[in-house]
């Protein structure tokens, strides 16, 4: 039967008959359906259903409401996510009032007191969904470094005061090899040192692991922590564990405990900061050399300042057990500069000259720094991508701290933001190092020739493989014979893709910005390779 009446008069007729037909026998509720289907044309099944589950039915039209957050708040959301180095969205919210005033400070950002209002009243939630386009995760790397469960049942060595974890200067201490994929040979190391109560954290290389080197590290550690270290919790490592640092430690009334042996969890924090801080900036490369070594420590000069006064973190509170499920507490995030002057354990003169050097610095300067640093060490890692410059002819590049304040570098307001992060980077680094690293099963005819054919190839993608092989062999005669043109190919196949990856992660991020439009593929190009 065609429905005559209209939506609203159903839905009336559906509640005045629900009351009747629920208090019927089962011979008068086949009466009311009869009457109720011949009335609005409904399904005998779907009415009874209705009669049935009147309370579910939805009342009113929602309409979706318009969006609240505009184009400009985006954008300001964007650059400030990117200033922070890309953290998630419940470490950058509480930090978001600092941010914003440091960007307006040093003239990267100006917004209206609307866009201002709008930005400080998001939460983390609505956040993490406007940022979910910008968010481009690759592959992690393999590490034998891991966070854990604290478990803090350390075997004091030497106790001078009980471990307070509440009370800045107590850390854990730990060591991350710069190895590679093989741990024979010599090779760098990064001490860590973590401050348990405000997260303060120093990252110093070493040239090798001995209780020398640990030695220094600890003593340039002390000079650099902006408290006094009460006390060290470190592995069984023997680079702690010996005579040297056992006296130092006594000398200068620093609690010494260690973790127990094979269980490296029980120094979590650090642990944490492993992961978070020398790996991610760092990596899994090889790291050898005095040249390697120079190139960590001005990465680590300027990451110290990035990391403590830019990095908020959260803090468990409290875990609640319901069963099977477990409910962590948090804490608001903060950086460990904040949770530092929240503790109260610094002079007047000293909170001072540290509030001082943290409205000084500019954080979106010191992140670029940061890169052109990170990359730098990337060119001084063993095996690195054949079109990375030799760290031997790639000189030193030191750190600048007035190239990180205001005044030193012109800048445009409300710029385009900026398509890479430090974690960016690395993964970037690792992605490029593994388009030529394929399985060889014979000796690679073009060996050494690899990094100029990518440049050729960056600067012209149309140019076909015969084309770059006849080049080839117009630059060495009688090395190429014509069947190895296949293997040239196969390796200008995985240039191309990477190649085309990187114009089109940068055209989504031209479009989303809006700086440019979007470019037309030239399909005479396409045409002409005979590779694809």
């Amino acid at each position: 039967m065609e429905q005559s009446l209209s939506y609203q008069a159903r839905r009336a007729l559906l509640q005045q008959t629900v009351p009747q037909y629920r208090e019927a026998s089962p011979s008068h509720k086949k009466t009311l359906l009869d009457a109720f289907v011949a009335a609005t044309g409904y399904h005998r099944t779907y009415a009874r259903w209705l009669l049935n589950h009147a309370e579910e039915v939805q009342q009113t039209l929602q309409r979706p409401r318009p969006p609240q957050y505009g184009p400009e708040v985006q954008h300001a959301l964007f650059l400030v996510w990117h200033a922070a180095n890309r953290i998630c969205a419940k470490r950058l919210i509480p930090f978001l009032p600092i941010l914003i005033e440091s960007l307006e400070r040093h003239e990267h950002l100006q917004i209206s007191e609307k866009c201002r209002r709008q930005l400080l009243a998001m939460s983390a939630a609505t956040a993490d969904r406007l940022l979910a386009s910008q968010r481009k995760l690759g592959q992690r790397g393999l590490s034998t470094t891991r966070a854990g469960t604290l478990l803090k049942q350390q075997i004091p060595i030497r106790t001078f005061e009980e471990w307070k974890e509440t009370r800045p200067g107590f850390l854990e201490a730990d060591l991350v090899a710069h190895c590679g994929t093989d741990i024979e040979g010599g090779y760098l190391y990064t001490l860590t040192l973590t401050d348990v109560a405000t997260g303060w954290t120093e990252c110093l290389p070493l040239l090798y692991r001995s209780q020398e080197t640990v030695l220094a590290a600890l003593q340039q550690a002390r000079l650099l922590f902006p408290f006094p270290i009460l006390g060290i919790d470190t592995d069984s490592g023997g680079e702690f564990i010996n005579e040297a640092v056992i006296a130092y430690c006594e000398q200068a009334h620093m609690t010494f405990t260690r973790g127990r042996p094979y269980l490296k969890n029980d120094q979590c924090f650090v642990e944490q900061k492993n992961g978070a801080i020398v790996r991610q900036v760092v990596g899994y490369d090889r790291l050898v050399g005095e040249h390697a070594y120079r190139q960590l420590t001005e990465l680590y000069r300027a990451l110290r300042l990035y990391v403590n006064c830019f990095q908020p973190s959260m803090k468990l509170l409290s875990k609640q057990r319901d069963g099977k499920k477990v409910r962590y507490v948090y804490d608001p995030a903060k950086t460990p500069l904040q949770r530092l002057f929240l503790s109260g354990v610094l002079p007047a003169n000293k909170q001072q000259e540290l509030t001082g050097v943290a409205q000084a610095l500019d954080p979106i300067r010191l992140l670029r720094q940061l890169e052109q640093l990170q990359q730098a060490v990337f060119r001084c890692a063993i095996g690195c991508a054949p079109f990375v410059s030799s760290p031997l002819s790639d000189p030193l590049h030191v750190f600048s701290v007035a190239q990180c304040t205001a005044g030193s570098l012109p800048e445009v307001r409300n710029a385009p933001v900026p398509p890479a992060g430090l974690e960016t980077l690395y993964r970037e680094q690792e992605r490029r190092k593994r388009i030529l690293g394929w399985r060889r099963t014979h000796k690679d005819p073009f060996e050494g020739e690899w990094e100029q054919i990518f440049s050729w190839l960056q600067a012209n993608p149309e140019r076909s493989g015969g084309d770059i092989f006849r080049e080839l062999q117009r630059r060495s005669p009688g090395r190429y014979q014509p069947l190895q043109i296949r293997t040239l190919q196969r390796g200008m196949r995985k240039i191309r893709t990477y190649l085309l990856e990187s114009v089109e992660e940068q055209w989504q991020a031209e479009v989303i910005h809006g700086s440019s439009s979007p470019p037309v593929p030239s399909t005479e190009n396409s045409a002409r390779s005979p590779d694809h």
